[in-house]
């Protein structure tokens, strides 16, 4: 009896296995939605206002190229390729043994391979112990309340991207993205995160307000590790970071605001830290 019980056991176990993934297409979901396991995307899906997904630790959610016509929206703010736009509520939470990983079903990881997940007015869209790679815009969100913690944003165009949202960026890793973080007209909390090789950390576009970028570590940048883009006239603070060493003429260097040209402000990275931030980036 016990060996039967320990074969069908096992059937059952491989039967789990072998069920195969969920695709979506161009769709709309509705109500509570809760993934789990391996997702397929095809196209631009899209979360109702009324609807809240959880996506648990260990799943992994796989953009493909959408079919002809499933790819609805392209035009700004959203993007060329496969989308998850939100518009209620999402919960994507995992762990630190079980991250969740957004990723392009392509081999091969090239920033731009699937669009991003959208958010517009969204209650409450969070993300803990996540992995982001190959997207266009990894997150973008417009007029949301958003939290980022512990995850890491590899090879995308785009890590985190956003306008006038309520904003927590904390205790993330960027790598070699195309920029880090970019956004106007945002009150957000940057820190205790580490950036690394992006083209750049961070580019303000326009109007910030109240922003504060602290206790990061900037390791290194192609370009620049803070960029103040042509609608920046404000002086933005930038103090106690780790900018890679503690001479101002070095740090400016990598900076792009009013030394470079006259009609924007400054970034202000007084006080300086002297050594980089324990515990910066995800835990």
């Amino acid at each position: 009896m016990r060996l039967l019980s320990l074969i069908s056991l096992l059937a059952i176990t491989l039967l789990t296995a072998c069920t195969p993934a969920r695709l979506y297409r161009a769709e709309v979901l509705h109500g509570d939605v809760v993934w789990q396991g391996r997702v397929d995307i095809a196209g631009d899906l899209v979360l109702a206002e009324d609807s809240r997904l959880t996506i648990l630790p260990g799943t992994e959610v796989i953009f493909h190229s959408p079919a002809p016509g499933d790819d609805r929206w392209r035009e700004h703010p959203n993007f060329t390729g496969s989308e998850l736009i939100v518009r209620g509520v999402i919960d994507a939470r995992g762990t630190a043994q079980a991250p969740i990983r957004f990723r392009p079903a392509t081999r091969t990881i090239a920033p731009g391979s699937w669009g991003g997940i959208n958010i517009g007015d969204s209650s409450e869209a969070v993300f803990a112990y996540c992995r982001f790679e190959g997207a266009d815009s990894a997150l973008h969100a417009q007029n949301s309340t958003v939290y980022v913690e512990q995850s890491v944003f590899r090879r995308n165009r785009i890590a985190v991207r956003f306008h006038s949202s309520e904003i927590l960026i904390e205790h993330n890793r960027f790598e070699r993205n195309g920029s880090g973080i970019r956004f106007h007209y945002g009150s957000p909390v940057i820190c205790h995160n580490e950036f690394v090789d992006n083209g750049r950390s961070i580019f303000i576009t326009a109007h910030p307000k109240e922003v504060h970028i602290e206790y990061n570590n900037f390791v290194s940048a192609v370009d620049y590790h803070l960029v103040l883009g042509e609608e920046v006239p404000e002086d933005v603070p930038a103090g106690r970071n780790w900018w890679g060493g503690t001479e101002p003429e070095r740090i400016g260097e990598l900076l792009f605001d009013r030394q470079r040209d006259p009609y924007l402000g400054r970034i202000e990275i007084q006080p300086l830290l002297k050594a980089p931030v324990d515990g910066a980036g995800p835990r």
